[in-house]
């Protein structure tokens, strides 16, 4: 019994139970449609942007984007209305493979899409 309860097993078994209480935490959170990063004050989050004219042969132009800094669908969210609030844009948002697919009428301002991506807590990563 005694070798059960050594110092190093009492941290480890501390470990995992931090560990278990925060991921319980945060699975109940998204069952309660909250994400990582809907109930954060840290992350800006951008007004919700509906792109009416989703007519993918209006937008002559894309960029597709690999964006860093994103945890969850909710983050993807937030990219795609910081994208979208961008005149003449339409953008699609993956969180799965982190990738934001940028459709624009005009040509693409690249320097702008950073721009919106970072102002939204996010980033642009580089290949």
């Amino acid at each position: 019994m005694e070798d059960l309860l050594n110092p190093a097993n009492i941290i480890v078994l501390a470990v995992i139970a931090v560990g278990m209480f925060f991921g319980l935490r945060r699975i109940a959170a998204s069952t309660r449609g909250k994400s990582c990063c809907s109930d954060s004050v840290s992350v800006k989050k951008a007004k919700k942007v509906v792109v009416t004219d989703t007519d993918a042969s209006h937008y002559p132009n894309s960029e597709e984007l690999l964006i860093g800094g994103m945890s969850c669908d909710g983050c993807a969210q937030n990219v795609a209305n910081a994208l979208n609030a961008l005149d003449g844009v339409w953008a699609t948002v993956t969180y799965a493979d982190h990738t934001a697919r940028v459709r624009s009428k005009q040509p693409i301002d690249r320097g702008a899409l950073v721009a919106a991506v970072k102002d939204a807590g996010y980033y642009v990563m580089t290949l």
